[in-house]
């Protein structure tokens, strides 16, 4: 019960720094420029997710509702859209750990999860928690032969 916990509290900067890294990504691209803000967002995704894996519970807690996630973002925009919009955070424009006076990150129209949930981004991330979680115990510890 304490590793489900773990993974759903772990469910909020998974979501939201995977949606700073998808919308970093899609600035630099549009800059056509290097992007090193991306790099740590996902860095720092990696290793919540290194983490996440190590204990099955937490990789699942964390890995089910990103799937689900994505499969809403994949199957009704709109309802994926409606749900995002009324997540905290959202009609702030800023990411939690951000500065009160930063640049807003997102646009009203466009709410987190937007860029991640229809780039794929919360699918796979999901999935490898899932899958790693479903493996024999031999095949996720990272120290095993």
């Amino acid at each position: 019960m304490v590793g489900g916990v773990a993974g759903v509290v772990a469910l909020v900067p998974v979501y939201y720094l995977t949606e700073a890294a998808a919308r970093a990504l899609r600035t630099g691209n549009a800059t056509f420029g290097p992007s090193p803000a991306a790099l740590a967002y996902l860095a720092a995704v990696a290793v919540i997710v290194t983490l996440l894996t190590a204990w099955p519970a937490a990789a699942l807690g964390c890995g089910i509702p990103l799937v689900a996630a994505g499969a809403v973002f994949a199957l009704d925009l709109p309802a994926a859209l409606g749900v995002a919009g009324s997540l905290p955070w959202a009609a702030a424009g800023g990411l939690p750990w951000s500065p009160p006076d930063a640049a807003p990150w997102a646009e009203l129209a466009e709410p987190p999860g937007t860029m991640a949930g229809m780039t794929g981004l919360y699918t796979l991330i999901g999935a490898l928690l899932v899958l790693s979680a479903l493996l024999p115990g031999r095949l996720r510890s990272l120290f095993g032969r």
